[in-house]
C-alpha cells in the first residue's frame, strides 16, 4: 500500500509537559520531510498545534477538519493548507479517515481514544485497511496496549487483531512502522468474530 496521506489524532490540551509537545512537533516534521500530506483535527493548541507547526515548518501540506461548535473553544489553526469546518464530530471523524491511507495516534484523552478505537474497529471489519501507529511517548500507551492484550487473552478479540496496530517509542520511528505494517484485507471481516475453538 502506498502511503501518501496520514491522519494524525492528538490532544488539544494546553497543560501538557514539554516531552509531549516536543514529540508532536518532531512527528510533524518527520511526516512532512517524507513528503506526506497530513490530515488532523484542525486545532491550534496542544499536541495538535505542535504537530501542525512542525509539519508546516518543513513545507508539508496540512489539512484541518474541525466542527463549527469547536471553533468557539478550540481555536482552529489559521496557517494550514486548508481548514474545513463541518457540522459535527461524526462528520469530522468520517472525513479524516475516508481521506487517509494511515492513522497515527499521539497521546491524547477520550477524544483521541474514541478516534483511535473507531479506526481499529473499522480495520477489524475490513472497512479501513491502512496502518495504525501509536506514538508511545514516555510509555503513555503502555496500559492501553496491555489492556488490548488482555482483551485478546480473554477472547474478546482474536490473536490476529494484535496485528492491526503498531507502537513506537519515538516519532521518527513512525515512517518505518508505516512501511512495515502487515497488509490488511477487506476479507478481515471474516475473522472479526471470536468463535469457540473445537474441543
Amino acid at each position: 500500500m502506498s502511503i501518501q496521506r496520514v491522519t494524525v489524532y492528538a490532544a488539544s490540551s494546553q497543560a501538557l509537559c514539554a516531552d509531549y509537545i516536543n514529540a508532536a512537533s518532531r512527528l510533524g516534521r518527520s511526516l512532512g520531510n517524507a513528503g506526506l500530506t497530513i490530515i488532523y483535527g484542525g486545532g491550534g493548541h496542544g499536541l495538535m498545534g505542535a504537530m501542525a507547526e512542525g509539519a508546516l515548518s518543513v513545507g508539508a501540506e496540512v489539512h484541518g477538519i474541525i466542527p463549527e461548535f469547536l471553533t468557539r473553544v478550540e481555536a482552529g489553526h489559521q496557517a494550514l493548507t486548508s481548514l474545513e469546518i463541518v457540522d459535527d464530530m461524526r462528520t469530522r471523524k468520517a472525513r479524516m479517515l475516508e481521506r487517509s491511507d494511515a492513522v497515527v495516534a499521539l497521546p491524547g484523552g477520550c477524544g483521541t481514544f474514541e478516534e483511535l478505537f473507531e479506526a481499529m474497529t473499522l480495520k477489524r471489519l475490513g472497512q479501513f485497511l491502512g496502518p495504525i501507529v501509536l506514538v508511545n511517548t514516555g510509555g503513555y500507551y503502555d496500559r492501553l496496549l496491555a489492556f488490548l492484550q488482555q482483551s485478546v487473552d480473554e477472547r474478546f478479540m482474536n490473536q490476529a487483531h494484535l496485528q492491526m496496530w503498531q507502537s513506537v517509542e519515538e516519532p521518527e520511528q513512525v515512517l518505518d512502522a508505516l512501511g512495515e505494517a502487515p497488509a490488511w484485507s477487506t476479507n478481515a471481516i471474516s475473522g472479526a468474530a471470536v468463535v469457540r475453538s473445537a474441543s
